[in-house]
């Protein structure tokens, strides 16, 4: 299982002293080690060249569509095991050199979706805009010229300025397109699915988190962004259409070449239900109330019906709420156990309502378990007896232990009980 990185002040010389493809791989070797421990094998420079140099890229993703709440798809691009490892070694290295503005919320350690709505919570405004296309809409290119500045400074040779290439190449996918003037073309982006994606977004958005800092000082606002999710609060209205503060926060965002998707931008005022996130922020951060109810009905189901009846309502509910069908069946107890795990993020373990919600589920898992156990060791003692039964054929010993019990009722009993029992084991 992967680990935290340890030993930064090495990483950081490293990246500094690289030059070659050999020393990445070197380096790339190193933070597996750290990763997943000294047993780990180590990447291959036939592997590293592979991945970042192949043209069939298209090969090195699988990719499926899942339905988005709001509707419309959501492209995944997942990149196959061996450039997945590779990719995660990578993305541990750029976490140790770059340090996210403060404002970055999205997948960061220590960081989650409460601490982002937390900086929201009580506020009499609060104006929600969505980046259009986030991960798509960043080309190899752009992540290419990043790589060339500070903290990564690997446009300071042409060495370097060729690893840059490599890592650009082993971070994004690319696929081919037709284009309506320039017909077949090459189309790269960075995959949504991908370990480095993540790190990368907030690598490009910084400078975009700074200036839209500045917008939020300028006006005493709070600014914070979860991936492509960008949030603005205050207790003034200043987010009038066409005012000078959207219009700036427009600018600003077209200017860092992204865009905003206009279905999703919202402007929530007190009175009304205001969500960071997925999370209510009105007063102080919970979650929705449906989120509540639909816990409570699964509890409530598990407890009249029992599991196996209650599991087939769930599936029915579950499946309409998700949308969509996964890979194999949702198991009920784990389903609940994880909103659980989520509302005590959100609340806290000492909250009341989830302290009440959490011990309905232990004690329903409690005695699931000990019917399970039940079950189990009947099931083991009818298949043992029924092994000895076997045995006891093959080596002779049931007939004998018969005839034994016959001959015994005989002298005790009578013949005519002996022969009744003697045919009714026939």
């Amino acid at each position: 299982m992967a680990k935290k990185i340890e030993n930064t002040d090495l990483i950081i010389q490293r990246f500094a002293a690289m030059q070659s493809i050999t020393d990445l791989l070197e380096l790339l070797n190193l933070v597996k080690k750290e990763l997943y421990g000294e047993k780990a094998n180590p990447f291959s420079l036939r592997q590293l060249n592979y991945y970042s140099l192949s043209k069939l890229q298209a090969q090195h993703y699988r990719q499926w569509s899942i339905p988005k709440k709001n509707g419309g798809e959501r492209t995944i691009h997942a990149p196959v095991n061996g450039l997945k490892h590779v990719q995660a070694c990578l993305n541990a290295i750029l976490q140790v050199l770059f340090e996210p503005h403060y404002a970055a919320m999205g997948f960061l350690p220590g960081k989650s979706i409460v601490d982002n709505a937390k900086k929201h919570a009580s506020k009499g405004f609060v104006y929600n805009l969505d980046l259009k296309d986030f991960f798509p809409s960043i080309p190899r290119e752009r992540v290419w010229a990043c790589l060339l500045l500070p903290p990564f400074n690997l446009g300071s040779s042409t060495e370097r300025r060729q690893l840059a290439n490599r890592i650009s190449f082993l971070c994004t996918a690319s696929i081919e397109i037709t284009d309506a003037e320039r017909g077949k073309i090459l189309n790269t982006f960075l995959p949504q699915g991908a370990p480095t994606s993540p790190t990368i977004t907030n690598i490009i958005a910084r400078k975009l988190d700074r200036r839209l800092q500045g917008v939020a000082n300028k006006y005493h606002l709070t600014y914070s962004r979860y991936a492509d999710d960008i949030t603005f609060s205050g207790n003034s209205n200043v987010f009038k259409k066409s005012g000078e503060v959207v219009l700036e926060i427009r600018r600003i965002i077209e200017d860092q070449k992204f865009q905003v998707n206009d279905k999703k931008v919202r402007l929530q005022q007190q009175g009304y239900r205001q969500e960071v996130t997925g999370l209510i922020v009105n007063e102080k951060v919970n979650v929705p109330r449906r989120y509540y109810r639909q816990l409570r009905n699964w509890l409530y189901l598990w407890e009249t019906y029992g599991k196996e009846k209650a599991s087939k309502l769930f599936l029915k509910d579950y499946r309409a709420d998700k949308g969509y069908k996964r890979d194999g069946l949702p198991d009920m107890d784990c389903v609940i156990g994880g909103k659980l795990d989520y509302l005590k993020m959100v609340k806290g373990q000492d909250d009341p309502l989830f302290a009440k919600l959490n011990a309905r589920y232990l004690r329903l898992s409690n005695i699931e378990s000990q019917q399970g156990e039940s079950r189990s060791y009947i099931k083991t003692s009818q298949e043992s007896s029924k092994k000895e039964k076997k045995k006891n054929v093959e080596e002779g010993k049931e007939p004998r232990k018969l005839i034994e019990t016959v001959l015994e009722m005989i002298n005790r009993d009578s013949f005519e009980k002996a022969m009744e029992y003697f045919l009714s084991k026939k």
